[in-house]
């Protein structure tokens, strides 16, 4: 029985895209061997044209990143003055063009800082803030405090997040001085426009994403401005919600690669900057979504060394001592935001119930009691991060 014509002309038509294709490349074939310069080979010739296409490529991917850029500013720009005109009017003088506004901000940084109150950090916890420096720069008083401008940086890593922190910060401000009825102000925009906030936010996930996997220090001001912004958005009790709404997924990837970056970090002098991020990941789970989220991968994570590493235990076989080394950054996260958790009046019998919970505690004694001898510091770990579970059940009973 023939086939259906459909499946025939489907057929031609495949054959005849490939036929085209050779036929193309074999007139290009031609074309580079006519052409090429006296004294270069078709290789050498093709190569560099190759180069050439490449290179012209490259810039027009450039100039479409700088149109987005371009797009994103102006939406931001859009957005900000939809929830509350009158504060773009009052940090903008009539025809100041945006660009100008920033070259202003990096000559005299002291035009623009503005009455607040605090930026929104917890900072009653000082070391938290220590590895990244934050606890000097963003420490304030329950007072009406100056808030240090955004420094805006030309490094290629810095510069990628001028747009989004600086965005968020003017929406931070806004709250801030809606709240104190300085302001009028309309959030229910965000809801309205979740484009311009997620991406903002995506970009300054990513970008701390890119510091975080090769850092360089000292920490700039800008990096700690950075930290600092990201945490008040999302600890922020009204701006929270429109937050974790639409960028929930990108902020479980971005814990998700910070879990990892601790847990694949080799290099020899890497302890400042697992310190680093793993103060950041802390802060994170200020957020009470945010950390039981964090909570769950973290005792997946823990949990599945564990069982690895009695594996390796009960064969005698060898066990990788970097990754050993990594996991303890991991469960004292994991201690610290259980810490944290038990000790809040608020606690709901659904956080702490969970398919992790129950596989890290599972055989959990075995495992200790196995790997007690020659691993004694983890399998303490283990214990306290199961007595603070236990704890929290036996409080919320």
């Amino acid at each position: 029985m023939p086939p259906p014509c459909g499946v025939i002309e489907i057929k031609d038509g495949r054959e005849n895209q490939i036929w085209y294709l050779k036929i193309s490349k074999l007139a290009l074939a031609f074309a580079i061997i006519h052409s090429k310069p006296p004294g270069k080979s078709s290789k050498e010739y093709t190569e560099h044209l190759a180069k050439t296409v490449s290179e012209q490529d490259f810039g027009w991917k450039w100039k479409v990143e700088v149109l987005e850029a371009e797009v994103l500013r102006l939406r931001q720009e859009l957005l900000l003055n939809r929830i509350c005109p009158r504060f773009c009017l009052e940090n903008r003088k009539p025809g100041t063009s945006a660009e100008t506004l920033l070259n202003q901000e990096s000559i005299n940084p002291t035009n623009y800082s503005s009455q607040l109150e605090d930026s929104g950090c917890d900072v009653s916890n000082d070391s938290a803030f220590d590895s990244l420096g934050i606890a000097s720069d963003f420490h304030q008083s329950e007072h009406h405090v100056k808030v240090p401008p955004l420094n805006l940086c030309h490094s290629s890593k810095e510069q990628s997040l001028t747009a989004p922190v600086q965005f968020l910060q003017h929406l931070l401000e806004i709250r801030k001085l809606s709240e104190g009825g300085i302001l009028q102000a309309d959030f229910s925009e965000l809801e309205n426009n979740s484009f311009t906030i997620c991406n903002s936010v995506s970009q300054l996930l990513d970008g701390l994403t890119v510091f975080y996997n090769s850092p360089k220090f000292p920490v700039s001001n800008f990096l700690t401005e950075a930290v600092c912004v990201l945490v008040s958005l999302i600890t922020d009790t009204k701006l929270s919600n429109h937050v974790l709404k639409k960028c929930f997924k990108k902020l479980e990837e971005f814990k998700k690669n910070l879990i990892q970056i601790i847990l694949r970090n080799s290099s020899v002098n890497r302890f400042q900057a697992l310190h680093s991020v793993s103060e950041t990941l802390i802060l994170l789970g200020r957020n009470n979504t945010l950390r039981n989220s964090l909570i769950s991968l973290l005792l997946s994570e823990v949990r599945q060394f564990a069982e690895q590493l009695l594996q390796a235990h009960q064969v005698q076989s060898v066990y990788d001592i970097t990754q050993y080394e990594n996991i303890f950054p991991l469960c004292m996260i994991l201690e610290k935001l259980l810490q944290n958790k038990t000790e809040e009046s608020n606690v709901s019998s659904s956080d702490y119930e969970g398919e992790e919970k129950i596989k890290f505690l599972k055989n959990l004694d075995q495992i200790i009691l196995h790997l007690s001898d020659e691993f004694p510091l983890f399998s303490l770990y283990l214990w306290r991060v199961s007595v603070l579970l236990n704890s929290a059940q036996m409080q919320i009973d």
